[in-house]
């Protein structure tokens, strides 16, 4: 039998004023292994998001590993203090303009110009009933 990849290790750790247990370290910061890390106190960015946070510009303070079943690797994300994270900025409005702007050219159609109320697919830049139109004019193509 090996010896395990990352075994126990007592270390201190930022959200702690004892010590507790890591799995090492990676990168310089405390490794922590699937369901180690205590959720009130760390988060990824992810989790952040979900609670309407973001990071605030501060540095990771230590290191989630699990491994991927579907992809059979390693991953590792980064784990940040909840008390040094800050409110998500809301978009402003000349930011909902302009999402709004660009959603709508995505809903133009090139032939006829106008509004399909979806999104025209790239390939054609048509709406159905200007590709469809176009199908039915061109000739067949012999084989």
């Amino acid at each position: 039998m090996g010896r395990r990849q990352f075994p126990w290790v007592l270390a201190t750790v930022a959200w702690s004023q004892s010590e507790e247990f890591t799995r090492g370290t990676h990168l310089g910061l405390p490794l922590l292994s699937w369901g180690l890390a205590p959720r009130d106190k760390v988060a990824t960015r992810r989790q952040l998001r979900g609670m309407g946070l973001r990071p605030n510009g501060q540095e990771a303070v230590a290191y989630l590993y699990f491994r991927c079943r579907r992809a059979n690797k390693q991953v590792f994300a980064e784990l940040f203090l909840i008390s040094g994270a800050a409110p998500h900025r809301p978009a402003t409005p000349a930011q909902h303009t302009a999402i709004a702007k660009a959603n709508l050219a995505k809903r133009i159609c090139r032939t006829c110009g106008r509004d399909a109320g979806y999104i025209v697919p790239r390939e054609t830049g048509q709406c159905t009933d200007c590709w469809l139109a176009d199908q039915s004019t061109q000739e067949p193509v012999a084989a």
